[in-house]
């Protein structure tokens, strides 16, 4: 029906990780995502929020949430499925056919500049930060006022700008440049490199299969 409308990129999202999910169960929801006429794939591990009903059941024991192999391998399998489909990961949770990558978010993710319109929304320009009030009445009220609905902003430093391309650019193919990694950054990357889940390209580091599961443990590391 969307290829119909004229669309001609489409996109599924799919969330992995609910309590008592199986590999086999999130098999059948990948098998059956990509039998779809579809061209780009998000798959995101369910993220569980304190003050919702479910953090509550999962706290009283109600409900059991996958534990981390099961997760990595939820990972693994749609890694995997979408390969074999012609499609390939831009970024840690995104996978698509040549030419079908999401350039709204590669955008961000290379932190270029955009502006965000809404309550709550963030903008980046020239480096300058900023957010709107989150609340829909009150972004309404400035807005009808003639006033601009921007709460904060803030100037990005050189150090930010730095870690930010580091968090950033990992989550990638092209990986971070080495020319962007002290001495004591890129030291601390050869034990992951000796296992495995680095892989040292000749201008760049990027991660494996292996090390996307570990995507922010690494990160954390080599900020430190």
């Amino acid at each position: 029906m969307a290829r119909a409308a004229g669309f001609s990129s489409i996109s599924v999202d799919l969330i992995y990780g609910a309590p008592g999910e199986s590999l086999s169960d999130w098999a059948s929801t990948v098998k059956e995502a990509l039998s779809l006429d579809i061209d780009h794939i998000s798959a995101y591990a369910l993220i569980v929020e304190d003050g919702t009903k479910l953090a509550a059941q999962i706290k009283r024991g109600e409900l059991t949430m996958p534990d981390d192999d099961l997760m990595a391998d939820m990972y693994l399998l749609v890694d995997q499925q979408c390969l074999q489909k012609g499609m390939k990961w831009y970024e840690l949770s995104n996978w698509s056919k040549p030419g079908h990558q999401s350039r709204h978010n590669i955008n961000y993710w290379k932190s270029n500049n955009w502006w965000g319109l809404g309550p709550g929304a963030h903008s980046h320009i020239d480096q300058k930060r900023f957010w709107n009030v989150k609340h829909p009445t009150a972004y309404k009220e400035r807005v009808f006022a003639g006033e601009s609905p921007i709460k904060d902003s803030e100037v990005l430093t050189d150090e930010q700008k730095k870690s930010e391309y580091i968090m950033l650019a990992i989550r990638m193919p092209q990986g971070v440049r080495k020319s962007a990694l002290t001495v004591a950054q890129f030291e601390r990357t050869m034990a992951y490199i000796k296992s495995g889940h680095v892989i040292e390209l000749p201008d760049a580091i990027a991660l494996t299969p292996q090390g996307r599961l570990i995507a922010d443990r690494l990160t954390q590391e080599m900020l430190a």
